[in-house]
């Protein structure tokens, strides 16, 4: 048997090819848009894709199964729910997929969505306990897909988290204990919230380490999983649309478009957005007004996509010789209408003085005197909800997750001045120009966020009763 887990961390996302050596024959499950390292991989070891599964509709990116159909006539094949622009196989429960002695199953094992599946590989086929089961979304190691995802397409988190509980506890956890098991997402991921860094486990494991893998009832079971969830990213809900659709394919070939300072300057003008991906301490040092710093080294697409509207059109500046990762990151989840990227961004950047503005960055020394001032500052949380009840909170700050910022600005005051910090400072960077580029006058972000403040908390922050912040260990309702 052919296995490997494909691991993409910047969307903390795993697909998988499994394949018959003896035979050729493989299938692809879960890809992502750039296809080009698994054909790479099958050519390699004599392998010849013949399908590609997807575990549900994916909402955190664009998957590949259109290119790689495309490119190999492979069939695509989705749970019997499914419905589509273009030709599937709709795979039912018990479904067996032979690629020689390499043997896959379906599960349906749906609560993430409706038509979620599992995939169960045998080495052989007339093994009675699988090698091991692919479980997509719905049961990730500790913990499990979450159920809340589609409310706006009229299916409640009840219904959906009901579900769920047959599939994991009843379905996944009547697997033998041996079974290993691979998900489709790591931690750092927005479609769980206790995700663990290990890529895989096994039923035994989760069985005895997974909060919602313990024996529970249904209405217990929906109770646990829907509570604290984060913020969704607002592209979620187009990248799902999306891979349900016939689009516009992924050209790998086509490589990103160098612009002429003019053009740049053109296009600018004509209301496209500037995506500087720099790290924050070059976006502060100087940048062109109204551009959004999402830094490179980071969760770059999952950013991006809160923050920017797929019908955006975008301008790159990226971190020197990064402009191809920077536009095919983009392309992952469906942000295509990438016009150009500026080349040598500091020598262009040095020839317009008067469209290159800093940003502010204050220390949490100034940020306290600040707080302590006649017209003390406003200071936004865009931590998530885990955060502030595991790590503290400044008990005055205002608290939008940066999922939630680009539909909840107007809650922020334009009249006062807006101090923005996350956890260490880096997606409060990215908070921060989204409040500039939306008008917000005075807008810093804070150096070394929370974990700064709670580094040299003071006595008097525990006070609250002289308008100082205080450091806390539980939620504000602010």
């Amino acid at each position: 048997m052919f296995f490997t887990q494909y691991y993409l961390d910047c969307l903390s996302q795993a697909s998988y090819m499994v394949g018959d050596e003896k035979t050729g024959r493989a299938v692809v499950v879960d890809p992502r848009r750039d296809v080009s390292e698994y054909l790479a991989d099958a050519a390699a070891h004599g392998l010849t894709v013949v399908g590609v599964v997807n575990t549900h509709f994916h909402a955190d990116f664009v998957a590949g199964h259109l290119e790689l159909a495309d490119e190999t006539g492979a069939w695509i094949g989705y749970g019997r729910g499914a419905v589509t622009e273009y030709p599937i196989r709709r795979l039912a429960e018990g479904e067996r997929i032979p690629l020689g002695d390499v043997t896959l199953e379906i599960l349906e094992t749906p609560g993430h969505t409706p038509e979620s599946i599992s995939v169960l590989v045998y080495e052989r086929a007339e093994d009675t306990v699988p090698y091991g089961v692919l479980t997509g979304d719905a049961l990730f190691i500790g913990d499990v897909g979450r159920p809340d995802l589609l409310a706006s397409v009229g299916v409640t988190a009840e219904e959906l988290g009901a579900m769920l509980h047959d599939s994991v506890q009843h379905k996944l956890m009547g697997l033998p204990d041996e079974v290993r098991v691979f998900p489709a997402h790591g931690a750092g991921s927005a479609c769980g919230k206790n995700l663990s860094t290990e890529r895989s486990s096994t039923i035994g494991e989760q069985r005895a380490t997974n909060y919602a893998c313990t024996p529970m009832s249904r209405e217990a079971f929906v109770d646990l999983v829907t509570a604290g969830q984060p913020a969704a990213p607002g592209y979620f809900a187009y990248d799902a649309e999306l891979n349900r659709r016939d689009r516009a394919r992924y050209d790998a070939s086509t490589a990103p478009r160098a612009l002429t300072p003019a053009e740049f300057a053109g296009l600018r003008a004509a209301g496209a957005v500037v995506v500087d991906a720099r790290d924050p301490r070059e976006f502060a040092a100087g940048h062109l007004r109204g551009a959004v710093n999402v830094p490179a080294d980071g969760r770059f697409a999952e950013q991006a996509g809160t923050v920017l509207d797929p019908a955006d059109d975008v301008l790159v500046v990226a971190p020197h010789d990064r402009e191809e990762e920077v536009v095919t990151r983009l392309a992952r989840i469906g942000l295509d209408r990438t016009a150009g990227f500026l080349p040598d961004p500091e020598e262009a950047l040095a020839k317009l003085p008067d469209e290159v503005v800093p940003a502010s960055r204050v220390t949490v020394t100034h940020l306290r005197a600040a707080l302590g001032s006649g017209l003390p500052p406003v200071v936004v949380d865009v931590r998530t909800c885990g955060e502030r009840e595991a790590d503290g909170f400044i008990g005055s700050a205002v608290h939008i997750p940066l999922g939630e910022l680009p539909r909840r600005t107007d809650e922020l005051p334009a009249d006062r001045p807006l101090v923005v910090h996350c956890a260490g400072g880096h997606r409060s960077s990215v908070a921060a120009s989204l409040l500039r580029r939306r008008g917000f006058a005075d807008v810093s972000d804070l150096l070394g966020g929370f974990g700064a403040w709670a580094l040299s908390a003071e006595p008097s922050d525990t006070a609250g009763n002289d308008g100082t912040p205080q450091v806390s260990a539980g939620r504000t309702d602010a």
